[in-house]
């Protein structure tokens, strides 16, 4: 894990040598242990959990979707009499997992106990999740990967820290805003690694002009005395969800991703600053297609999760930030180099923006498939500008009206509407 000079995330594994929760369910029975495996099932791929201080989250990776279209979270009283805490349960419709996870994924961070995973039926795994402290939870699934995911809320306050069974996250149906000054930005330079990108004119990668604008980036907030991590520091890949897992885990106030864009128009130019909203056009959702690495159909389901969890307060101060930032970015570049096309703020479903409980954009700097935008983000100067108006943008959101920033905290009882 990454100090305040940035790095990236590193997710530990966590051992499956102790039972969570010793007899929580009678999970799996020796006939089915011993049971051949149904064809046609699905798999387990992983199981991951993170603890912040407000909640822990588990994610289940899967090898194909379930179709789980609502909340089907069982919650279950503690009986001490047979050492079975509180804990929750969820089954999984065709998934085979065996004996794989029977013995459990330590948690113990005040919250969660552990996690356990069974085969309930031979066409049906159980997800148990034993608790410690709970005050509500909230469920949904995300696609490529497909994954599970249950976020819970308790009373206990821990250091954040994540766990894997091989190697990352969000609230409430209500918001509650935590205010504060305004002190630390994530900066997130998109792909890196096995994934390059956007691929342009001359084979520039997308991955490599963003690391640059980053970097410069990341100067140009230190010298207004902003803290300031980063993602990843160098040319490696980190998923989506371990990047924004990351930025939760040091405490960000804002998070900002940064990217090129690509489009089979080569005639298109010009800069566009996005943030998280449920509501978008044709054209955004080929954006968030693209940065996302899922098909447009893909970015749909994410839609109708964002509508189930209701982002609209969550959307207002990334709104907030975009224009900030959007607004100098586009100013400042027109005074150097002359009018650039600007593009506007923009609604998009990004993976990256969803996981996030901080204000969060993603800046995409320009097309690297039009000649003219190409050749300006490959100069130093235009992107040592360029990271300049970023950087006054979120100077200017810092110094906004109440002059505080804001975090997203968990609150209200309902366990079934929540962001």
């Amino acid at each position: 894990m990454a100090g305040s000079g940035g790095g990236p995330l590193m997710a530990a594994r966590s051992s499956l040598g102790r039972r969570a929760g010793r007899g929580v369910l009678a999970l799996v029975s020796l006939a089915l242990l011993g049971a051949d495996r149904p064809p046609g099932l699905g798999d387990v791929r992983d199981v991951r959990t993170w603890s912040y201080p407000d909640y822990t989250r588990v994610v289940v990776e899967l090898t194909r979707d379930i179709g789980l279209e609502s909340d089907p979270t069982i919650r279950l009283p503690a009986n001490p009499g047979a050492d079975r805490p509180e804990r929750l349960y969820i089954d999984l419709p065709g998934i085979w997992v065996g004996r794989r996870y029977a013995e459990g994924v330590p948690v113990g961070d005040g919250l969660l106990r552990g996690v356990r995973l069974g085969q309930n039926t031979q066409n049906t795994s159980r997800l148990v999740v034993d608790l410690e402290s709970y005050d509500t939870h909230r469920m949904f699934t995300l696609r490529s990967p497909d994954r599970v995911v249950i976020d819970v809320y308790g009373k206990a306050k821990r250091k954040p820290t994540e766990k894997s069974s091989r190697g990352g996250p969000a609230g409430s149906s209500r918001l509650s805003m935590q205010s504060r000054r305004l002190k630390t930005i994530v900066i997130d330079p998109g792909h890196g690694g096995k994934d390059p990108g956007a691929v342009g004119i001359g084979d520039v990668h997308e991955k490599d002009i963003n690391l640059k604008l980053a970097q410069l980036l990341a100067k140009r907030l230190r010298a207004r005395s902003f803290k300031v991590v980063m993602t990843r520091t160098d040319d490696r890949f980190i998923d989506l969800e371990g990047r924004t897992a990351f930025a939760e885990s040091e405490g960000g106030d804002v998070f900002i991703s940064i990217h090129v864009n690509a489009s089979e128009n080569k005639n298109l130019r010009g800069i566009e600053t996005y943030y998280l909203d449920e509501e978008h056009e044709r054209h955004n959702v080929e954006v968030a297609a693209r940065e996302n690495g899922v098909r447009p159909s893909e970015v749909d389901a994410l839609q109708q999760t964002l509508s189930r969890l209701r982002v609209a307060e969550a959307s207002k101060l990334s709104q907030s930030l975009a224009s900030y930032v959007h607004r100098d970015l586009t100013k400042g570049l027109s005074q150097t180099y002359g009018q650039v096309s600007d593009l506007g703020v923009k609604k998009g479903p990004f993976y990256v923006l969803f996981m996030s409980s901080m204000p969060a954009i993603l800046v995409e700097t320009g097309f690297l498939t039009n000649p003219k935008d190409a050749k300006l983000l490959s100069s130093d100067h235009y992107l040592d500008v360029m990271a300049a108006q970023i950087a006054a943008g979120l100077g200017h959101y810092r110094n906004r009206g109440d002059q505080r920033a804001h975090r997203l905290a968990p609150g209200g009882p309902d366990s079934r509407s929540r962001l």
